[in-house]
């Protein structure tokens, strides 16, 4: 520890009156995404060109796309929510079929499952990686269960060999929504390349972030052409092959090919043309964003009550670190809520907040006994059902909001800049006893 932080960690709290621990805010550091003439030119000239809603880009860009991910199918989508109903129109989702998903996740994990005339089944999470539990996902598999749903939640990649063991015995497909997680690695592999079809969002606060836009992933050619027929019309007649989808769809038949879900997936192609901009770049800056987080926790690793959130095995990563949070156990700091804890370290200019989402089997659209529950998509879907409604009780799900707290985003390595941050943290954890309650 150098003298400077240990200099900052001794001071008063600036909650109780003392100096902030940090007055450089240092705006490069967070500011993100990283955007530069290169891009700028890359979106002028498709402005130019007039190829806003072409595809040969797009196709460019998923080939590319593939060559990182390691799989041999994508398909471009306007949004990541896009992509993951089309991931699961494309495993059979439908009427009167469940989906077994995350409850601690966006809600576009969930609700295209709706749509479909599907019904979410929610399962807890794993209090450590904040993912899907495997043991709680299998517990919930029912003769209804069409496919599951597991989510890199916050950059951390789930625990892929116990989901597809199970997933593989009870013969149900496996989406990853990989959102969160671009370029994390699961024991060497890239998320969204293992289980049978990916959906992934890369709006513009992503870690990979090209405006607006999603990419379907998979390695299985029924599931990549089950997507094309549902949702991207101008391509039906040169993806798909399969014979009855192409019965339905009309070629050769005199009519112009429809789209299985009457919806139009296609991206803007000037989101296509900052992808394989970003793209070119990306491995090298999440790997910077990789070392700037990691020292950011190991300066914390010997605090009591204060836990990194990423991967313990060595073979697995955090990606570009999506939306940070750490681990909080109230009780190593005599019950100090974790609000009061944020409170603290904001004073000191920290930037923290609150980690996580909330708990998707709590919201008032997902309980029966929520007013307007018997309208729209969401009535149907669980009209389907044969069992009632019933709000599910998951334990480690509704701690996690009071057991986690956000982090301080760097983009950069500046290990000086990070210590401040970190000895801002440390300064808190060791006068929690002096947070007014």
């Amino acid at each position: 520890m150098s003298s400077t932080t240990a200099s900052i960690e001794s001071q008063p709290l600036a909650i109780l009156g003392g100096p902030k621990a940090i007055n450089d805010i240092n705006r490069p550091m967070f500011h993100w995404p990283i955007v530069t003439e290169e891009d700028e030119q890359a979106v002028l000239a498709v402005i130019r060109d007039g190829s806003m809603s072409s595809i040969g880009l797009s196709r460019q860009f998923e080939e590319q796309w593939g060559q990182f991910l390691g799989t041999k199918y994508n398909l471009a989508h306007c949004n990541g929510t896009a992509s993951l109903l089309s991931a699961m129109f494309a495993v059979g989702v439908g009427k009167g079929d469940e989906v077994i998903v995350p409850s601690m996740t966006y809600w576009a994990s969930a609700l295209p499952a709706v749509l479909l005339g599907a019904t979410p089944v929610f399962a807890d999470a794993d209090p450590d990686s904040l993912c899907i539990d495997p043991a709680d996902m299998e517990r919930r598999i029912t003769p209804r269960t069409r496919a599951i749903v597991v989510v890199h939640y916050c950059g951390h990649p789930c625990d892929m060999d116990a989901i597809m063991s199970i997933a593989r015995k009870h013969g149900i497909k496996v989406i990853e929504d990989v959102s969160h997680a671009q370029g994390s690695l699961y024991k060497g592999r890239m998320t969204g390349s293992i289980g049978d079809i990916a959906g992934i969002s890369m709006m513009g606060a992503k870690s990979f972030a090209i405006g607006e836009g999603g990419m379907l992933s998979t390695n299985d050619p029924k599931l990549y052409e089950r997507a094309v027929a549902f949702a991207h019309y101008e391509r039906i007649t040169s993806d798909v092959t399969d014979p009855q989808l192409l019965n339905v769809l009309g070629p050769g038949q005199g009519f112009v090919p429809l789209p299985l879900g009457g919806l139009k997936g296609r991206i803007n192609q000037t989101c296509s043309a900052m992808g394989m901009v970003q793209l070119k770049y990306y491995p090298q800056r999440i790997k910077e964003i990789q070392k700037a987080m990691n020292h950011f926790w190991d300066l914390l690793a010997d605090v009591p009550g204060l836990k990194a959130h990423r991967p313990t095995d060595q073979q697995s990563t955090m990606g570009g670190w999506y939306n940070p949070v750490g681990h909080y156990d109230p009780d190593a700091f005599g019950g100090l809520p974790v609000t009061k804890f944020i409170e603290a370290v904001n004073a000191e200019g920290g930037r923290s907040g609150r980690g996580t989402n909330f708990p998707l089997h709590l919201h008032p659209m997902l309980n029966q006994s929520a007013p307007g529950a018997d309208q729209g998509p969401l009535a149907m879907a669980w009209a389907n059902r044969t069992a009632p409604r019933e709000r599910v009780s998951l334990p480690v799900t509704e701690q996690i909001n009071a057991r986690t707290f956000g982090l301080p985003y760097f983009k950069h390595y500046q290990p000086e800049l990070i210590a401040q941050y970190a000895a801002a943290f440390r300064k808190v954890a060791q006068q929690a006893s002096l947070i007014p309650r």
